[in-house]
């Protein structure tokens, strides 16, 4: 049987990119997300596909509870098999200066992009450790390497996923897990809808005039770092595109 990967958000976006590249490698998943009828859907695809094993888990990361149950749900015979923990869930609300930030805006983000990570990593670490083996890739963004205007919250949380993922890195070398953080720039995915809270218009105008990233472009990243030696660790990756110099200067 192959090793298995669990992936976080993996309804859309680099999540569902994630798990689309990982089963045509004929890696098993573990995908969780809160839609579960996508998440159905997505595994009955990539199932008739790639004839891979596929564990579904609907839930939300921000409930820690719910994260936990939903972990002891995957069966002891998974688990001795679960190799690779992919903490993509995660996104940006709203846009503008800090005195006008809607509170209820921040703690989504800081409940599901820092907190959501924690919960997830807490319940699947002693997984990896027992198995004496694994690799954490969390989704960080540019924003956790620059601060942008209206960024403020998000770049917040973002640098929190940075920071973080140095820290699991310390904690875990001597479990021979390794820690890799992904910082994506402008890539074209659900995100910026979400940001906007359903204003397409608004979230189409950030990707005009240039060639942004896409899911693809972060899911073989995803797929490189994890697919390195055993003893090669790829600690950090900053990936925009080529028209992206850094998270505010853009060739358009």
């Amino acid at each position: 049987m192959s090793n298995y990967v669990l992936i976080t958000g993996a309804t859309a976006g680099f999540g569902e990119a994630c798990a689309r590249i990982f089963a045509k490698n004929k890696w098993n998943l573990i995908i969780t997300g809160r839609r579960k009828e996508r998440l159905e859907l997505l595994k009955k695809e990539l199932y008739d596909a790639h004839d891979v094993d596929i564990v579904t888990l609907s839930f939300d990361v921000r409930e820690q509870q719910a994260v936990e149950n939903a972990i002891n749900l995957i069966s002891e015979k998974v688990k001795n098999k679960l190799e690779i923990l992919i903490n993509n869930a995660g996104l940006a609300v709203g846009k503008g200066p800090i005195d006008n930030g809607i509170i209820d805006d921040w703690e989504r983000m800081i409940d599901t992009n820092i907190k959501g990570l924690l919960y997830v990593s807490n319940a699947v670490i002693p997984v990896l450790k027992s198995n004496a083996k694994g690799h954490i890739i969390n989704i960080g963004s540019i924003a956790g390497k620059e601060v942008y205007p209206g960024g403020n919250v998000y770049c917040a949380s973002k640098h929190a996923v940075d920071a973080l993922s140095k820290a699991m890195r310390i904690d875990l070398v001597s479990h021979q897990i390794k820690v890799t953080n992904i910082a994506p720039g402008a890539a074209e995915t659900e995100f910026s809808v979400v940001r906007f809270k359903g204003n397409k218009e608004a979230a189409d105008a950030i990707y005009s005039g240039f060639e942004p990233l896409t899911a693809i472009d972060i899911a073989e990243t995803v797929y490189f770092a994890a697919t390195r030696p055993a003893h090669v660790n790829l600690n950090d990756i900053v990936i925009m595109p080529t028209a992206q110099a850094s998270s505010t200067i853009l060739n358009k």
